[in-house]
């Protein structure tokens, strides 16, 4: 593909944005000079990355600034390094990306690069929406959850102890850079976890992505980058459409919390550490879709249907041992989605058919959190 064209655009009027997907885009000097030098040609710039991903990536998107300003180089992009894990996804760890860009005496026309995860993007995306009430920054998502799904649509923010994501905001990149030969570094598990949230995307909307993934699983556990660029491309191109069509997740965009809920309690409960964000919406999703069955929605074959991508994929459909039904009740009452006291749930009446409802029957709610978590 020309890399100098996007993949898709997410439409939002004056503050639209391109998403760039390609194999090697950390390198591509052309791009990153056009995306990240500024209008006037000179800003600092603030690689936002953790102690993984950085000795794997920043070398070469360093390289690749270099060449780009050619005679012009300025100072090497600037890089802050966090710890990695969700369970550092925290106020303290912000306030140390904060702490960098006033000590380097960053200016509102300044940019920040997030080159990570999701838990990298959302910290570095908040960051930028505090600092100076809200800089510029780019995403170059380098695992596949957040190539698919993180990346795109401005969501930022970090965990609280009592819940998953309860601080942040909203606040979109300029651009999204997906190099998916990143995803070659990736280890099995975080491959398996991103998954999850392809296969989330399908069930909302997209039963022709389900049937592709059902055909296509052995493909994406084996790397072969043709199947990763169709995933990453088509979730991007249906969370785009959904996010400029519903920007603040006043209705639409609700739908992308399919399995969501029931994930945050999982996460939240275990503290952030033993379950990966994508294995926990799994089992979110496992839980969703028993739901819906058993209020009568939906039809049991299309539950056994997403029991057996999962277990194909190697995700988990139940979390016993790790959470039971009460500490997963209490989690969810916490939640950004209850209202009037009432949890809205992402529910199915089909593959490829999600709607929103807080009107759901109690005793499938239980009957749920007794199978998957007793």
């Amino acid at each position: 593909m020309n890399t100098a064209t996007p993949a898709l655009t997410v439409g939002l009027g004056d503050r639209s944005y391109p998403i760039f997907i390609g194999d090697g885009l950390l390198g591509d000097a052309a791009l990153l000079g056009g995306l990240l030098a500024g209008p006037r040609g000179v800003r600092k710039i603030a690689v936002v990355t953790n102690d993984i991903v950085g000795p794997l990536h920043a070398p070469r998107l360093q390289a690749a600034w270099a060449t780009a300003r050619g005679a012009d180089a300025s100072a090497p992009l600037l890089e802050i390094v966090l710890p990695d894990g969700e369970r550092h996804k925290t106020l303290e760890t912000v306030s140390r990306i904060i702490d960098a860009l006033v000590a380097n005496r960053f200016a509102r026309d300044d940019l920040i690069v997030a080159l990570g995860g999701g838990v990298v993007g959302d910290m570095a995306g908040f960051a930028a929406a505090c600092y100076q009430r809200g800089i510029g920054f780019v995403q170059m998502p380098t695992t596949l959850l957040a190539q698919v799904d993180s990346s795109v649509g401005g969501k930022t923010g970090v965990n609280h102890p009592g819940g998953k994501n309860l601080i942040g905001a909203f606040h979109q990149p300029q651009a999204v850079v997906t190099d998916t030969a990143t995803l070659r570094t990736l280890p099995p598990r975080e491959l398996r976890a991103g998954l999850a949230e392809v296969v989330k995307h399908a069930l909302i909307c997209d039963a022709e992505l389900f049937a592709w993934l059902e055909a296509n699983a052995d493909a994406l556990l084996a790397l072969d980058p043709a199947a990763l660029a169709h995933a990453v491309r088509r979730c991007c191109a249906i969370k785009a459409g959904i996010v400029a069509r519903d920007e603040r997740e006043t209705g639409e965009r609700a739908l992308l919390n399919l399995g969501h809920t029931f994930g945050h309690a999982i996460e939240t409960v275990t503290g952030y550490g033993p379950w990966l964000h994508g294995e926990a919406v799994a089992v979110g999703l496992a839980m969703a879709t028993g739901m819906s069955q058993r209020a009568g929605w939906l039809p049991a074959a299309d539950a056994a249907r997403l029991d057996a991508l999962l277990a194909r994929l190697g995700l988990r459909t139940e979390a016993r041992g790790s959470v039971t039904p009460e500490a997963a009740r209490a989690a969810m009452r916490l939640d950004k989605k209850v209202r009037d006291g009432r949890v809205r749930l992402v529910l199915l009446k089909g593959i490829g058919q999600a709607f929103l409802s807080d009107d759901w029957p109690t005793d499938a709610f239980d009957a749920t959190l007794a199978a998957h978590l007793s």
